[in-house]
């Protein structure tokens, strides 16, 4: 070995690692894996991104790897945590960039992460090998029922575990909503299929077209019951919500099925998406607030629709849709109208469809999830013409298969308990099927945990645990310039030639200069700045020179009831000072404290949640 170079060596939780230096050059670099509470809750409270990532990502590695230009392990860092990198590289819904402490007041914008997860994908050499830890054969053998992005990913992590899984998909392609319900200008088919032959790839075994139920050319799931050690339904909410309106009491008559010029969005985009030839009129109303009325506008506009509309019942801020899809939408000139509900369709004297009766709102308490109820205001009724209307106000679970008895809850979902398994022994559920209708980066972050537990189930023991990776760092990675580094935008396809069918890519992909631009943008929230109170000569040089207040005085420091730290009890007076402590909550990983501390009592480490294999 180099005798500049270091190596690693693995600790056990209890080992102290406080001897790695020789004559000032690091020798070994101790790396100790912690199930600590206090390590454990530091991971959560100061890794914001990661914590409000359903799959657990490890954001801040990724993204400091594409500083360094290491694509591909940046990309495998993300496949460890949401399997399909290059896929939600460009669907996420970005749930860690709502919470990213870059964007927090006076911080700027948030980091793009979602666009960076998609540059590791975009940039990685086309001779990446996929590494991944596997288990031995184990014997066992799961059935997985769909192949959406939850059963895609439970599969994958269930075949590293060592699992014979086969996973059974009634549709002639599978990717589940990725494939169906997700437009070809959001998701080019190209990269789904690439993404999902590398989830399968380690033995899954992958069966199309075949459908779990009761009908005559189906198998019931009481016969993979009987075949498989254990049983994932994973069918997700395919079935959507009816649309209520005024003069329909009959609970077996829809109107929005049975009248030409109507569909419900959802089987709209999953007719597209089957190879059916699919047409709208030249003004067209889309009802409703989510990705698939977006989506279902952004088509229609398309495939010919000259004026395309999106009615909702509120209003345009609490749309749960991300900011940039909203902004393309109106670009393409898609135009949103808000405070209005749907209440009767509209015919003509020979019973054709020709518009609908809305009904004014105004906004009235708060629900959950920070959306507001809407009111109807009596005698507000108003009528407005159309040639289409995609009504696509949500979707629901269909447990019409099921041929035995499984227990459901209130809503008509099925009920799990806290390792993921229903009512029957040896059958677990994950996805939109237990939850109702939520994002990609949900369903995959719950097949991954079910995955888990099914594992432990049938090997009666936990195999897999979550952990905190602790590294030292040798020296600060961010320099304070990077804080006024604005956010860089995304390259998008120009208007013109957006609307030559739905396959043309709207986002382009960032170029690498300006990838790694905003990657330097992050503030590397998983380096832990400590300060060693036995060393401390309380000289105050590194409160001096913090560009913010994030090193405090203070005379301790709350333990809550699970082990994790609390608040800090800043001191007021001298005498009363325990320690100088970083408050990670306004550091911004700058290494200025770190650069001037005269005693070198700060020290660095990267700290990193991930799953351990046992």
């Amino acid at each position: 070995m180099n005798e500049n170079e270091t190596r690693k060596i693995y600790l056990d939780e209890d080992e102290d690692f406080s001897e790695t230096q020789a004559f000032g050059r690091r020798v070994v670099t101790p790396v100790r894996y912690s199930t600590d509470p206090r390590d454990v809750g530091w991971v959560e409270e100061n890794i914001p991104c990661q914590k409000a990532c359903p799959a657990g990502t490890n954001i801040p590695a990724y993204i400091r790897m594409i500083s360094e230009e290491r694509f591909g392990r940046s990309y495998e860092l993300n496949r460890m945590a949401n399997v399909l990198p290059s896929v939600l590289g460009r669907i996420c819904s970005r749930p860690c960039e709502a919470v990213c402490r870059h964007g927090w007041p006076g911080n700027g914008e948030p980091v793009a992460i979602c666009h960076l997860k998609r540059v590791a994908a975009d940039f990685k050499s086309d001779g990446h090998r996929i590494s991944e830890n596997l288990f031995a054969p184990t014997g066992k053998r799961v059935a997985v029922v769909g192949a959406g992005p939850a059963g895609i990913a439970a599969a994958h992590d269930l075949a590293t575990l060592g699992h014979s899984v086969t996973i059974f998909e009634r549709e002639q392609v599978a990717g589940g909503m990725l494939y169906y319900g997700i437009p070809e200008f959001r998701l080019p088919r190209d990269i789904l299929a690439v993404e999902l032959q590398n989830a399968i790839r380690l033995g899954v075994e992958l069966k199309t077209g075949i459908s779990i139920g009761n009908g005559p050319s189906e198998i019931p799931l009481s016969q993979l019951r009987d075949k498989f050690d254990a049983v994932l339904l994973t069918t997700g909410s395919m079935e959507a919500t009816r649309l209520p309106l005024w003069d329909v009491q009959d609970s077996d008559s829809d109107p929005a099925r049975n009248m030409a010029g109507v569909e419900y969005g959802l089987d709209f985009l999953m007719e597209l998406h089957r190879g059916q030839k699919k047409t709208v009129g030249k003004r067209v109303f889309v009802v409703g607030a989510g990705f698939t009325a977006l989506d279902c506008a952004r088509v229609a506009k398309r495939l010919g629709g000259e004026e395309v509309t999106i009615h909702l019942r509120t209003t345009e801020e609490y749309i749960p849709v991300e900011k940039d899809e909203i902004f393309e939408a109106k670009r393409e000139g898609i135009q949103i109208k808000g405070l209005r509900t749907p209440v009767e369709l509209l015919t003509d004297d020979d019973g054709n469809f020709r518009g609908v009766k809305f009904v004014q709102n105004r906004l009235g308490g708060w629900r959950e999830g920070g959306r507001r109820k809407a009111i109807g205001i009596a005698g507000s009724e108003f009528d407005e013409e159309c040639d289409t209307l995609l009504v696509a106000i949500g979707q629901k679970t269909v447990n019409d298969y099921l041929d035995v008895k499984v227990s459901l809850d209130r809503w008509g979902s099925i009920s799990i308990d806290e390792r993921g398994m229903t009512s029957l022994d040896g059958m677990f559920a994950a996805g939109d099927y237990v939850h109702g209708p939520s994002t990609v980066i949900e369903a995959v972050g719950h097949g991954r945990e079910i995955a888990i537990q099914m594992d432990a189930w049938m090997m009666a023991r936990l195999r897999r645990k979550k952990v905190v990776k602790i590294e030292p760092v040798d020296e600060p990675l961010r320099e304070r310039a990077f804080d006024f580094i604005d956010r860089q935008h995304m390259p998008t396809t120009e208007m013109e030639k957006r609307f030559d069918g739905v396959g043309e890519e709207v986002e382009k992909g960032m170029e690498l200069k300006t990838a790694q631009e905003e990657a330097k943008r992050c503030y590397l929230c998983y380096h832990r700045y400590e300060i060693d109170v036995d060393n401390c000569i309380y000289c105050r040089a590194c409160i001096e020179v913090a560009p913010r207040n994030c090193i405090k005085l203070v005379d301790g420091v709350e333990i809550l009831d699970d082990g994790t730290y609390g608040d800090l009890h800043e001191a007021k007076e001298w005498n009363k000072v325990g320690a100088i402590w970083v408050d990670n909550n306004e550091c911004i990983r700058c290494g200025a404290c770190f650069m001037v501390c005269p005693t070198r009592c700060i020290s660095i480490t990267k700290n990193e949640m991930f799953y351990q294999d046992i």
